[in-house]
């Protein structure tokens, strides 16, 4: 049996999930959601999911569709969505229940950097949502998922609290990128160069192997030996990114991760990021975040526009 409910369309996004009084929030901050419970999901027609997805059903089942494409998730499976996708028609077991994750592609990027590649190939190439977890999985992240929920709970006063979530955070879902890793089909198996999806799996490839990605969308696809008009139509097939915004995002997470996490000056990260010069790459940098490069260091990225 199945709920099928009222008609109407949801945004989902930080704001709206923070405004909604059938979503029991767990935490929240200005990249991360973590939702307790949520059981009224059948009253919406669809949902434009803005954030990338991690959600564990606890009991029950849903059916809808994932960008038009079926999806089915049981007691004791994981979905793992990307940002923004659509959910269509969804239909629920009455007694339908999930845990999720919501987070920015920001912070993603900032939690999994270099692994990010993981994260792409799975979500856009192999296009794999949904994870039947096993008995040491459902241990492990029950575990897990008590000692966030104490942190969170008895955490209040504690200045580092937002610190110690996002790490417990990154190192979970560091774990799931190494399951899904093992997941991925063998390298050794033959691919045919031909296709799109082998093109876009490439340009990931190259995109995040790349220590300097601030270049344009013509030399990605000169090393790839196709037009640069072809790319970007394969990357708005394959992930609804053009090239320019997969080649964006990569280069203002390497700048975050450089101006936060190294000691590098401006002038050694404007030269390792492949920056013509430091008046470039302080105009990009304050485009972007809206301030300067020394300025987004000193003040910890909090104030980034992303």
């Amino acid at each position: 049996m199945y709920f099928c409910g009222m008609k109407q369309r949801e945004e989902i996004t930080i704001q709206s999930l923070a405004n909604n009084e059938d979503v029991q929030i767990g935490y929240s901050d200005n990249d991360i959601v973590i939702v307790d419970s949520i059981q009224k999901f059948a009253e919406v027609s669809s949902a434009h999911v803005a954030m990338n997805t991690i959600a564990i059903c606890t009991q029950g089942k849903i059916v809808a569709r994932l960008n038009g494409q079926p999806l089915e998730l049981r007691k004791n499976q994981m979905a793992i969505i990307p940002q923004n996708v659509m959910v269509t028609d969804p239909m629920v077991s009455p007694d339908f229940d999930l845990k999720a994750l919501f987070l920015t592609n920001r912070i993603l990027q900032s939690f999994l950097h270099e692994k990010m590649s993981v994260w792409n190939e799975v979500m856009y190439v192999h296009r794999t949502h949904i994870v039947t977890m096993e008995e040491d999985a459902i241990v492990f992240y029950t575990h897990f998922y008590d000692m966030l929920s104490l942190t969170i709970e008895r955490g209040e006063d504690n200045p580092f609290r937002t610190d110690v979530i996002q790490s417990l955070l990154r190192a979970a879902i560091l774990g799931l990128c190494g399951v899904l890793k093992q997941k991925l089909p063998r390298a050794e198996k033959t691919i045919d160069v031909k296709t799109s999806n082998s093109h876009f799996q490439h340009f990931l490839d190259l995109l995040h192997n790349s220590e300097v990605k601030h270049r344009t969308v013509e030399a990605y696809a000169s090393e790839l030996c196709i037009s640069s008009k072809y790319l970007t139509a394969i990357c708005k097939k394959q992930s609804g990114k053009t090239a320019n915004d997969w080649i964006r995002e990569q280069v203002l997470e390497d700048i975050r991760y450089y101006l936060l996490q190294s000691d590098l000056s401006i002038k050694q990260i404007c030269d390792r990021l492949g920056f013509p010069n430091p008046s470039f790459f302080c105009k990009f940098v304050k485009d972007h975040f809206g301030m300067t490069p020394l300025q987004f260091r000193q003040q910890g990225g909090m104030a980034s526009k992303p």
